[in-house]
């Protein structure tokens, strides 16, 4: 029996490390990180996700209950509501935002995060531009979306160029990637002077280039402060309907990233 719990703590004392680890990178240099180790959201920097028309946002919700720290990690949920009567809203969820608070210069951000599935759940990591843009004039980089119990994420960027030119080819704006559905995994995109690149785990998915031309401001809008988003969500045009025998469903945040590029940003 001894020998069974030194195991388990052993086990348990590795998976602490491996969460902790703080990973680094040639060339780039850590900026801001958040461990995500509560008890309560750091609201110098975040606040939740408001009820919006938008189908990412029409079923976002502050209640305490979507947002629990649990083991070093924050979990977002996604519930079916109980009282109709003081929120009409068939289901709630619960998300987190930069916006208004901090800024992200370009560079590399990555969350670490562990995806829950059920029909109808639509967890992402994306940016937005800091400041105010009419959209798609400013971009949006989606750093991960996941449908349902698909095996795969998509990572897409959304652009005047790409909605209103419908130029998703040339080049290609999106792509889907396997991931582990059962483990964490970390999401990431870099956003340089003349690319974006993401990457899941490490490796490299998408490379999506800035063209010079007369189309570049519509085509390449991306180089510029961005605001980070967190989010369960439920239900829509893209991911479909619910099935509420699948709920709750969480998307468990372990840590969220930045770094800068030294060649850059460095002395």
């Amino acid at each position: 029996m001894k020998k069974l719990i030194f195991l388990l703590l052993g086990a348990l004392m590795l998976t602490y490390a491996l969460r902790a680890e703080k990973i680094s990178y040639d060339g780039w240099t850590l900026t801001w990180e958040d461990e995500f180790d509560g008890p309560d959201l750091d609201t110098s920097v975040w606040r939740k996700c408001v009820r919006a028309t938008p189908d990412w946002a029409n079923t976002m919700s502050e209640d305490s209950t979507l947002y629990v720290f649990r083991d070093g990690t924050l979990v977002l949920r996604g519930v079916q509501n109980t009282d109709t009567a003081s929120d009409p809203s068939p289901w709630l969820t619960g998300g987190i935002f930069t916006r208004g608070k901090k800024a992200f210069a370009p560079g590399r951000f990555e969350v670490r995060a562990r995806l829950h599935a059920a029909r109808g759940a639509w967890p992402a990591i994306w940016l937005m531009p800091f400041h105010k843009v009419t959209w798609p004039a400013g971009g949006e980089i989606d750093i991960m979306e996941r449908l349902n119990y698909d095996s795969k994420v998509h990572q897409s960027v959304h652009s005047p160029y790409t909605l209103h030119d419908k130029n998703t080819t040339d080049p290609k704006s999106t792509l889907t990637s396997p991931i582990d559905t059962a483990g964490w995994n970390i999401y990431g995109v870099d956003i340089l002077p003349d690319k974006l690149v993401f990457h899941i785990n490490g490796e490299v998915t998408l490379e999506y280039p800035r063209i010079e031309g007369d189309t570049a401001d519509r085509q390449f809008p991306f180089y510029r402060e961005q605001y980070l988003l967190i989010d369960m969500q439920l239900a829509g045009k893209w991911v479909g309907d619910v099935d509420p025998a699948d709920l709750p469903v969480e998307m468990e945040v372990d840590w969220a990233r930045h770094y800068l590029l030294d060649e850059l940003f460095g002395d």
